[in-house]
């Protein structure tokens, strides 16, 4: 009589290896989603001391120079002036007031632009998903940070209002080789205080958020002249949240 046939001893083994072969990268996308929706909600009410951007750019500072510091001084949403809160929306994100997180429309042409480019060279990032990116990403561009920044971006529409994002976005935002914020960028262009500058000023600030030690180096270019007259005409058509 013929003994049942047992099954391989390394089956059920085989078995689990496979299931956590496909569940383990799961689970780390979910802890690492749940780990950046905890943050964001931290942000909601305390104000972020520093950001990944800004350390990634201490870090690179430090090589050349041990005891290099930023220049960085959070202030207030109401200690910043309502000329700069306009310029950067006029420059930055015309419907800040109005979209989710992402302006989808700014999305698509951006991305029929890398498509004739052959490469990724902008991102029609809106405020919000600046502000990810500076809170928690890199300055890399590729389709994979691209879709976390706009994960993250919907987290902060969600939780934050969006005087809370902005207020939060100026006074993280890189205008120039170690200069972050609103009240730093006033003092080292202008030698005045956030909530004193200037339409002109503001306007000039908020066209060097794009390419920003570009411009500290290059104050005079005839571009941001040129940017800065265009973003002065449309300042008064910027909706404030």
């Amino acid at each position: 009589m013929s003994k049942a046939a047992k099954p391989a001893k390394g089956g059920g083994a085989r078995r689990r290896w496979i299931k956590w072969l496909f569940l383990g990268p799961l689970l780390i996308v979910v802890a690492v989603q749940l780990y950046f929706f905890l943050m964001v909600c931290w942000y909601a009410q305390f104000n972020p001391s520093s950001t990944n951007m800004m350390d990634d750019q201490l870090s690179l500072m430090r090589e050349k120079k041990p005891t290099a510091m930023l220049q960085h001084q959070w202030v207030p949403y109401e200690r910043i002036s309502d000329s700069l809160k306009r310029a950067v929306i006029a420059s930055e994100d015309a419907n800040f007031s109005e979209h989710d997180g992402v302006d989808w429309e700014a999305l698509q042409k951006a991305y029929e632009r890398n498509n004739r480019r052959h490469k990724v060279v902008g991102g029609g990032s809106t405020i919000t998903q600046q502000l990810a990116k500076n809170l928690f990403l890199t300055g890399s561009r590729s389709y994979l940070r691209k879709g976390q920044e706009m994960i993250i971006a919907f987290m902060l529409e969600t939780v934050m209002s969006k005087q809370r994002i902005l207020e939060i976005y100026l006074n993280v935002a890189e205008f120039g080789r170690g200069i972050f914020g609103a009240e730093a960028a006033a003092r080292h262009y202008y030698r005045t205080t956030a909530a004193n500058l200037g339409v002109a000023q503001a306007a000039k600030l908020a066209v060097m958020l794009p390419n920003p030690r570009y411009y500290d180096r290059n104050r005079s270019s005839s571009y941001l002249a040129r940017r800065t007259t265009l973003i002065v005409n449309r300042m008064s058509s910027a909706d404030l949240p």
